[in-house]
């Protein structure tokens, strides 16, 4: 193999997935602040499960109730969730933006806001001021960029942060602070009415596909997150959590295809239940549902069973399940809860197993008459119908001719040349954690195994690549903003992380370079 793996610009494929690739980027944009921080997100959660009044082992001090010499208690819930927690997402944020410049600017906005507020959580407006605050300083610096005089440039700089810090300070308080807040208690609203009218199993019909298709982040991260560890500090936990988090739909998936798959999905299947269901990767059964998309009402029925489960029993988690493992969802449900949350996993994976192996059943025959119900076979016809190029994405799983020189790979991205050497190899997944660790490290050991030395292989967020990388790998749905962020690298689409036919032929490539 030379450069099969290049993946040919198609402009009017990304015409048409010119939206999902912004919502994708969006979402990506809103994790890439809020992930770097789920560690806070734990750390709260257990205090909270822990000590507060209605927790495992209530202490008022750290709690936050009661009274300690006549004074009342602060505690330590209250003051993470209202300030660490947003500052902490801001900076970030501004980080993201224009780097530690951007941060402080950023966090300066977010602290007007979350003040102006008054006691209502604002990770949203931290998502919006941090970077917004980024933004603008940097903007402002472009004005004098090169044009101060030596030896004021600390002093120029300083100042100007300082006093565009000082206006953004009061803007959030006084302007967007009342918005926000608004916003929030809106979205609030919104969702006690779904729960009120037990409607609140409806939003399956949403997340579940989105899941499929990484567009969950600006809903999981944007909304949720928010709502979530509001009525975390009114109640003590919050079904919102579990929405998205829970392993049971993708778990009833792979169950299904286990015992009633055909070809490469029956025989991966079993192993990528351990790593969904106890490693809280989710990606890797995405490409079992989009093999038939029909399974679509198998993840949004078994969804909405789970959601309905921990309505019927109040149920709910103190902090965010990151990632979506039953080790993470367990260790964060609330001490009354685990009845609701453990019933809602096992109740969602079996109607979600029900559905779909009544599905791979249906097509069982025609599957194996045609090798239509192979993985390989259906993600090269996902791609043809999405109007992309299945040279890539399929060359490995379908036998197809890759370009026999460094010339004829060349003429095949429009005489963008691709023969540069591959040291720098990068994993690239919506997160930058979960799925492409795990697709690096298993691509790594191939290339131990292969005595072949020299080439890095790492794993990052598509929105943290520098333009550096020599060679991308992502899963399909995926490539599109992967090419944007770096067009002259080569692309590798796959569609499971976990054992890619791809991964054997950059193995050679690297052999024979």
């Amino acid at each position: 193999m030379t450069t099969s793996s290049v993946a040919a610009p198609d402009a009017p494929a990304k015409s048409r997935g010119g939206a999902r690739v912004a919502v994708q980027k969006f979402g990506t944009f809103l994790s890439g602040m809020v992930m770097p921080n789920i560690a806070i997100f734990i750390a709260w959660g257990i205090i909270t499960a822990f000590f507060i009044e209605t927790g495992w082992t209530p202490v008022g001090i750290l709690g936050g109730f009661g009274e300690t010499g006549g004074v009342a208690n602060i505690g330590l819930v209250g003051p993470i969730l209202t300030y660490l927690i947003p500052l902490a997402i801001a900076i970030q944020g501004g980080r993201m933006v224009y780097e530690t410049r951007g941060a402080v600017v950023g966090s300066i906005m977010t602290m007007g806001v979350i003040i102006g507020a008054n006691g209502t959580t604002m990770i949203l407006g931290a998502m919006i001021c941090g970077p917004l605050g980024a933004y603008l300083i940097k903007q402002v610096d472009k004005i004098w960029d090169g044009k101060i005089r030596p030896g004021f440039e600390m002093l120029v700089n300083n100042y100007a942060a300082g006093i565009l810090g000082f206006g953004l300070a009061m803007a959030g308080f006084f302007w967007l602070a009342p918005l926000f807040k608004l916003i929030a208690e809106g979205l609030g609203d919104v969702v006690n009415f779904l729960v009120q009218h037990s409607l609140l199993p409806l939003a399956s019909v949403i997340i579940e596909p989105a899941k499929v298709f990484f567009l969950n982040n600006a809903i999981n991260h944007g909304v949720l997150d928010q709502l979530g560890a509001q009525q975390v500090q009114e109640s003590g936990k919050s079904i919102l959590f579990l929405l998205e988090a829970n392993p049971g739909p993708g778990l009833g998936i792979l169950l299904a295809f286990t015992f009633f798959g055909v070809g490469i999905a029956r025989s991966t299947a079993p192993g990528a239940i351990i790593i969904q269901f106890l490693g809280g990767i989710h990606e890797i059964y995405f490409p079992y549902v989009l093999q038939k998309p029909v399974l679509f009402i198998a993840v949004i029925l078994g969804g909405a069973t789970g959601v309905a489960t921990n309505v019927a029993f109040h149920s709910g988690l103190v902090a965010p399940a990151s990632p979506g493992s039953i080790f993470a969802v367990l260790g964060a449900t609330a001490k009354d809860s685990f009845l609701g949350v453990i019933l809602s996993v096992l109740l969602s994976a079996a109607v979600s197993f029900a559905v779909a192996s009544f599905f791979l059943i249906a097509t069982r025959k025609r599957d194996l008459a045609n090798g239509g119900g192979d993985m390989s076979a259906a993600m090269a016809k996902l791609q043809a119908n999405k109007g992309r190029d299945v040279n890539a994405a399929t060359a490995g799983l379908l036998g197809t001719n890759a370009p026999a020189n460094n010339e004829e790979a060349a003429a095949s991205v429009g005489g963008t040349a691709t023969a540069t050497r591959v040291q720098n190899l990068v994993f690239a997944c919506d997160a930058g954690m979960g799925s492409s660790a795990m697709g690096a490290s298993v691509l790594r050991n191939k290339i131990k195994k292969a005595g072949i030395e020299g080439v890095t292989v790492s794993n990052k967020a598509i929105a943290n690549l520098s333009g550096d990388e020599d060679l991308i790998i992502t899963q399909e749905e995926l490539t599109d903003r992967a090419r944007q962020k770096n067009p002259n690298a080569q692309h590798v689409s796959v569609g499971n992380f976990m054992n890619a036919p791809q991964y054997d032929q950059v193995v050679e490539q690297l052999k024979n370079q």
